[in-house]
């Protein structure tokens, strides 16, 4: 479990001698491409950990069109924090894009860490804040950025997953288009084009 040791160790400050002991709290999930962790109306019991593959947190509309929430390659956590803290249906669906291998974590696993781990209170405050900050800057790329520059935050924000997700899982994420995402990449190719000096 080479990704969830580096992420308790570098990330919530688990000493290394000390992180096989949070195997404990944990349990392993293979899950293959297009399977469902998490539907529309069930309750979500685990945060979710990707140790290997790629998941995605959608919703799905009165009209039937996806919209991607979040991209969870390895190392990143996923859940419906709204249904699994206050034991709410969900309206999302967590979804393997590719086969994955995922870590399913009890909603008091952090709390737990602290209590044997007090060093992790920080790192743990830390992350939560992180995490908000980052929701609250897609929020507002969201309602106020260019097509483009939510491109360039996707690209920076998930640098591998050009090559891994099909275009329109990529517009579904931007809020826009495949079309648009399409002229959006041949306008940045465009721009960056070097004619031969030749």
């Amino acid at each position: 479990m080479k990704n969830i040791n580096n992420y308790l160790a570098k990330v919530l400050n688990v000493p290394l001698e000390k992180v096989n002991m949070c195997s404990l709290h944990y349990e392993v999930k293979k899950v293959q491409k297009n399977q469902f962790l998490l539907q529309y109306g069930e309750v979500c019991r685990y945060i979710y950990f990707v140790e290997k593959g790629l998941l995605k947190m959608y919703s799905i509309d009165k009209n039937g069109k996806e919209h991607i929430i979040q991209f969870a390659p390895e190392s990143w956590l996923t859940s419906d924090r709204s249904s699994l803290y206050f034991n709410e249906k969900s309206v999302y669906y967590i979804e393997a894009v590719e086969d994955s291998e995922v870590l399913l974590l009890h909603p008091d696993f952090i709390n737990k860490l602290i209590g044997e781990f007090p060093d992790s209170l920080e790192k743990s405050d830390i992350l939560l804040q992180k995490h908000i900050k980052s929701l609250q800057d897609r929020i507002n790329s969201l309602l106020g950025e260019t097509a483009e520059e939510r491109y360039m935050k996707f690209i920076k924000m998930y640098p591998d997953l050009l090559l891994r997700v099909p275009q329109w899982m990529i517009a579904s994420y931007l809020g826009i288009t495949p079309e648009s995402l399409s002229r959006v990449r041949k306008e940045l190719a465009r721009k960056n084009f070097v004619p031969d000096s030749k």
